[in-house]
């Protein structure tokens, strides 16, 4: 996986490239799943969700730019798999999910593996969680109509934020978006397809049956 789908891809960032190769990616798919936990494709978890294709997950993690020392929010934990690889790269991560069943396996999970500078809280993730902020980074692992202010809210001067963005339907973008002296600077890295972000900040709650594939 690591040779094949991420440097193949231009992934060159060892720590994150190390990560992926450390955390057991088939502990975090459904069983039944796991001899196609390494596939180049998203798999489907519990709540209509998915776990991210291994590109997607290392790809926006080399672009937030994160290091050893940083803080970083993730919105959307999932499976858990995606805090967990984030976990070997930075210092700590707040992971937000809005699906309590989904929070309380990845918790556990997360736990039992020994990542245990990851805490993971059940809430509206397009809100952030503002009592462990400012964030050197965020990570948002699904798609809204724009970035929402109160993540931009969290950010540390200088901090990235990484998050699909779909102003036109079924057309979605990552985009990194930097804050400097209380300005967003936006770049657009690509095409890609998410599950939308259901929330305050995000898509109301019948746009679950928007585009689900990440």
């Amino acid at each position: 996986m690591v040779r094949e789908q991420l440097e193949a891809r231009g992934i060159a960032n060892t720590g994150v490239l190390d990560a992926m190769g450390e955390v057991p990616r088939e502990r975090f798919v459904p069983d039944r799943l796991a001899p196609r936990a390494y596939d180049d494709e998203p798999l489907p978890i519990s709540e209509g969700q998915t776990i991210s294709q291994p590109y997607i997950v290392a790809a926006m993690i080399d672009s937030a730019l994160v290091g050893p020392t940083d803080r970083v929010l993730e919105v959307g934990t999932g499976s858990g798999y995606g805090a967990a690889v984030l976990s070997r790269v930075v210092a700590e991560v707040v992971s937000v999910e809005r699906h309590p069943s989904l929070s309380e396996t990845a918790a556990v999970r997360l736990n039992a593996l020994g990542y245990d500078n990851v805490e993971v809280v059940v809430g509206d993730g397009s809100l952030g969680y503002a009592e462990r902020a400012p964030y050197d980074a965020v990570i948002v692992t699904a798609a809204g109509p724009g970035v929402p202010r109160a993540l931009v809210e969290q950010l540390a001067e200088g901090g990235r934020l990484v998050m699909p963005i779909e102003r036109a339907a079924n057309d979605q973008h990552l985009i990194r978006a930097t804050l400097r002296d209380g300005l967003l600077g936006e770049e657009d890295l690509g095409a890609v397809r998410f599950v939308p972000l259901i929330g305050a900040q995000g898509w109301p709650a019948q746009a679950s049956t928007r585009t689900r594939a990440r």
